[in-house]
């Protein structure tokens, strides 16, 4: 009787035995970490929405310009860490007194080693400014570009001149019509194995910069529009008065913290241009740390209709042209 009595508790607690196993088997489901989001949050945490790399906390804008004559140059750089990040070659033929010559993909490790602010500088300022979005996102918060690189430093380094046209003007993917309406897309993803924000942040700096300047020439924009998606920085009188290339978008601010940069579409190359390239350079670098498949229009409207009657500043070879600042070898 007592064996019977055993075996009877034994099957009435196989069930429980058996509930109670694959109870523990099981997992409660945990939310993956997306670490876009996470990224984004850490941005306005940090107080690094575009915006505040634009102009960082101080209201320092990402550029700075050349000095006035000869006779300020040396006190004026003497206040920065130069990182010259043209060729060694052209490098070599003439640059500005006190400049470490880095390449681009060595411009974090080079940061390490600076004593004063960062002023990147390069042929024309739109890699030094792609340069400088990845910095201050990087940390070094007050890293500058020089306005308009060495072809407004001295004639015989001007790369400007040559790369001014007017391929826009009356081209029939030019046009001055109102700007569409901006849609709302899902947001850009890219994939880590980190958790942490500041983590992430390093790690996609990192790989920008490992990918180097992205940009693209802005005849091969006009001639064909629908290959990519255009945001252009314009103000909304410019973007009239101007012109504009056909489907062009124009969402400006372009932040996180407002959504507004969901009027991005990730599904596409994102063009960003802007007066000279170099604010397009800026925001085309955060956009790619922030995992969109960003180029910067080359030269901006100076490369596609330098001539433009509606201009009045940031025209190269009319309220802007090369100085007379000297170089060493």
């Amino acid at each position: 009787m007592k064996k019977l009595s055993f075996y009877l508790i034994a099957f009435l607690l196989i069930p429980a035995v058996i509930l109670t196993s694959c109870k523990d088997e099981e997992t409660d489901p945990v939310d993956e970490i997306d670490p876009v989001e996470v990224l984004k949050d850490h941005l306005i945490a940090t107080d690094m929405d575009l915006n505040h790399v634009i102009k960082n906390a101080d209201d320092m804008k990402f550029v700075t310009g050349a000095p006035a004559s000869a006779d300020e140059v040396d006190a004026w750089a003497a206040n920065y860490y130069i990182m010259d990040i043209r060729s060694d070659v052209v490098f070599a033929e003439g640059h500005i007194a006190g400049a470490n010559n880095v390449a681009f993909g060595d411009i974090l490790t080079e940061a390490a080693n600076a004593d004063k602010k960062i002023l990147v500088v390069c042929y024309s300022g739109q890699s030094a400014c792609y340069a400088t979005s990845l910095l201050r996102l990087y940390g070094y918060h007050d890293a500058q570009a020089l306005k308009w690189g060495m072809s407004g430093w001295n004639v015989a380094t001007d790369s400007w001149s040559g790369k001014c046209g007017a391929y826009a003007d009356g081209n029939v993917n030019w046009t001055y019509d109102l700007a569409p309406a901006n849609q709302v897309y899902e947001a850009a993803t890219f994939t880590s194995t980190l958790e942490e924000g500041e983590a992430i942040l390093k790690e996609r700096v990192e790989a920008v910069v490992a990918d180097g300047f992205k940009g693209v020439d802005g005849t091969a924009v006009l001639d064909a529009p629908n290959d990519y998606f255009i945001n252009n920085y314009f103000s909304e009188t410019d973007y009239i008065a101007f012109g504009h290339i056909k489907g062009a978008v124009r969402i400006l601010p372009l932040l996180i913290g407002d959504e507004s940069i969901l009027g991005l579409d990730p599904g596409k190359q994102v063009v960003t241009y802007c007066y000279t390239g170099q604010t397009s350079a800026v925001i085309s670098a955060f956009l790619n740390v922030m995992g969109y498949d960003a180029v910067s229009l080359k030269f901006g409207m100076n490369g596609m209709y330098n001539e433009n009657a509606a201009w009045t500043s940031n025209q190269w070879g009319f309220d802007s042209n090369p100085k007379d600042l000297p170089t060493v070898q």
